[in-house]
């Protein structure tokens, strides 16, 4: 069995960082999906693409790949870049603002 471990980026719908700080371990498919002729659903018969595994540390992803004799592969997370400076709406009419006022 193959498998990959990653750590999960945050959704694209939110600013927030939840689910993001623990490591997954995810199953890749040993057969292609297949398409039903009489209902014309996606299925496959592989139950194994279903289970994603969650883990505090990336180390204990890679143990319990170990144990199990699961060929993991471990792909590395891109972090964000932090803001240099948040700034707010309010900061648009500040008396000590650097650019000239033009509408």
């Amino acid at each position: 069995m193959r498998a990959r471990i990653y750590q999960p980026a945050k959704t694209a719908m939110s600013s927030g960082q939840a689910k993001t700080k623990n490591w997954v371990l995810e199953f890749a498919p040993e057969a292609p999906r297949e398409i039903d002729p009489l209902m014309g659903w996606t299925s496959s018969a592989d139950t194994q693409s279903q289970v994603r595994m969650t883990f505090e540390s990336k180390e204990a992803a890679l143990e319990y790949a170990k144990e199990h004799g699961i060929d993991a592969i471990v792909a590395s997370p891109h972090k964000r870049k932090p803001n240099v400076r948040a700034r707010g709406y309010a900061e648009n009419f500040a008396v000590d603002r650097r650019g000239a006022w033009t509408h």
